[in-house]
């Protein structure tokens, strides 16, 4: 067991992975565990869970730095993109980072015979490219390589174009200091460094940005009053951005609603410099560059076996080994990684 920031964690020796899954807080398996439990007997409504529903979404919006109105709550990634996706009009020109997760990308290409479509640059080349494209949608920390977007250039370009973005936080939130309220959509999953169980995901619209984002799941928990809309028309849905809501994973939410609202009580900036110290750490220590990202990626011959070989919990995107520093992670786990890879 590892205290980390206050929290004990269950986290073997080796576990650099979060970049895949998150390793939860003892707090958040202790409270799933009795939510499993009450299952069992059917102690619990539907209504029990609201509240965690709640918490989790103010939590998110204060990590990303909008308003707890602007948060809608759903299910995963690409639902949510997708919600964006078929809310802009036909013909828009997309831009987007070469090589990012799909679930960034596929919703939008999937608007093909709408005439939508999507080019990618590089992605430190990308603000320079906003000025010639109705829409920007890219991951704020790419997930293959950690690579991390110029935020403010973007910014700058997208206002100076009239240029919408809208970004994927998921790999980023939770270890990144983030102020996005500039941002159109903002969109991130739980279950990586939100440490929480798979399963839920959130949406933060930006006010100006509401009235041109069709609620396509629209559903009783969307509505105005759930628990007066879930039978019969006339639709009626939430004025704010709960309308854009999924009915809750409830496990989901609970665990989230533990982990995110202590996430937002640290010292996020410390948070960072803990993570990308280690990971900017361990590139120095194999004579690269460092980055600025809590995840590395290592194009070193078979460093994933070797890796594995020693207990090191690493994954392979775009074939190279991958590693995520998070939290909870020490400078025990980055020497066996360098042992690993020395030997």
């Amino acid at each position: 067991m590892r205290i980390a920031f206050g929290q004990s964690f269950d986290v073997p020796a080796g576990y650099l992975n979060t970049a895949s899954i998150g390793i939860p807080p003892k707090v958040a398996v202790d409270g799933l565990t009795d939510a499993v439990r009450r299952w069992r007997s059917g102690a619990d409504t539907p209504a029990d869970f609201d509240a965690d529903v709640r918490l989790a979404r103010k939590a998110w919006g204060a990590l990303i730095g909008v308003e707890e109105s602007t948060v809608a709550s759903g299910a995963s990634v690409s639902q949510l993109m997708s919600l964006v996706a078929t809310s802009i009009p036909d013909g828009t020109r997309v831009l987007a980072a070469e090589g990012d997760f799909t679930s960034v990308t596929f919703p939008f290409a999937s608007q093909e015979h709408r005439g939508v479509t999507v080019t990618e640059v590089g992605l430190a080349d990308l603000p320079s490219y906003v000025d010639r494209f109705d829409l920007v949608a890219v991951s704020v920390v790419q997930s293959a390589t950690g690579a991390v977007v110029d935020l403010e250039a973007l910014r700058d370009a997208a206002t100076a174009a009239g240029t919408a973005v809208v970004l994927d936080v998921t790999q980023a939130a939770g270890w990144m200091p983030l102020k996005l309220d500039w941002a159109d959509w903002v969109i991130g999953a739980c279950y990586k460094w939100l440490m929480s169980a798979r399963g839920a995901a959130w949406l933060a619209v930006k006010p100006e940005a509401f009235e041109r984002t069709i609620p396509i799941a629209a559903n009783w928990y969307a509505g105005e009053d759930p628990a007066a809309t879930a039978y019969g028309l006339p639709l009626r849905l939430a004025p704010d951005a709960r309308r854009f809501d999924l009915s809750p994973v409830w496990f989901s939410q609970l665990t989230a609603a533990v982990v995110v609202p202590w996430l937002a009580s640290l010292d996020i900036e410390a948070v960072r410099d803990h993570c990308v110290g280690l990971a900017d750490g361990l590139l120095v220590a194999l004579g690269l560059a460092p980055q600025g990202s809590a995840i590395v990626s290592l194009d070193i011959p078979h460093a994933a076996e070797k890796l594995a070989a020693v207990g090191v919990k690493s994954s392979v995107r775009a074939g190279r080994a991958r590693l995520a520093c998070h939290l909870y992670n020490t400078a025990g786990d980055i020497e066996s990684v360098l042992s690993a890879l020395r030997d």
